[in-house]
């Protein structure tokens, strides 16, 4: 977990240095889908998340 918490960190600290705020909602976009993908595996919901796409 805290390895998790240096990267969102070091990632925060690229933004911040680097002017590049406009990458926030892609990246928040790519994690989001990697968290459904990762709670949907194997459950209930998947045929319905294959719809999606």
């Amino acid at each position: 977990m805290e390895a998790f918490l240096d990267l969102a960190k070091d990632i925060w600290d690229f933004f911040k240095v680097r002017k590049k705020y406009w990458l926030a909602p892609l990246v928040i976009t790519i994690l989001l889908m990697g968290v459904v993908i990762v709670f949907t595996q194997g459950s209930v919901v998947a045929p319905f998340i294959y719809s999606i796409f």
